[in-house]
């Protein structure tokens, strides 16, 4: 049998080549993980902030519902400091207004944590400092 021929390994690459081809395959494989995360989180992720936006809008409408009509039944509670017959509903900017044999008082009614708006805080100062008039405005 004759021998086998020997085979030399002959170094066809050139060492720079090598480096680039490795940068190439590197490069190929971060945009290959870039694009799969883009389309993980256009597919998964998106979807689920739309509908975690959408829930918390229908919870804070809820909460402004709740907010309304409790504000309307406030003064029929047990611990309303006032006769419920003599307060007027407003609604807006603040809930109502108490009518007193010897006063009359501006109530604002807020539930759990909630704060005077801005226009509501204002109106309280305007109040304190008594600076408060009688208009009878007449028709003609």
């Amino acid at each position: 049998m004759p021998p086998l021929p020997q085979w030399k390994v002959v170094n066809l690459i050139d060492p720079l080549v090598t480096g680039i081809i490795a940068i190439l395959v590197l490069l190929s494989f971060l945009a290959g993980a870039l694009i799969a995360r883009s389309l993980v989180f256009k597919k998964f992720v998106e979807p689920l902030q739309k509908e975690r936006d959408s829930l918390k809008s229908s919870k804070q409408s809820l909460a402004t519902t709740y907010g309304k009509i409790t504000e309307q039944f406030a003064p029929f509670m047990a611990d309303y400091p006032y006769d419920p017959q003599r307060f007027r509903f407003i609604g807006t900017p603040i809930d109502g207004i108490q009518f007193n044999d010897d006063e009359i008082v501006f109530v604002e009614i807020k539930a759990s944590n909630s704060r005077l708006s801005p226009l509501q805080a204002r109106i309280r100062n305007l109040i304190e400092e008594k600076r408060i008039r009688w208009l009878e405005f007449k028709i003609r």
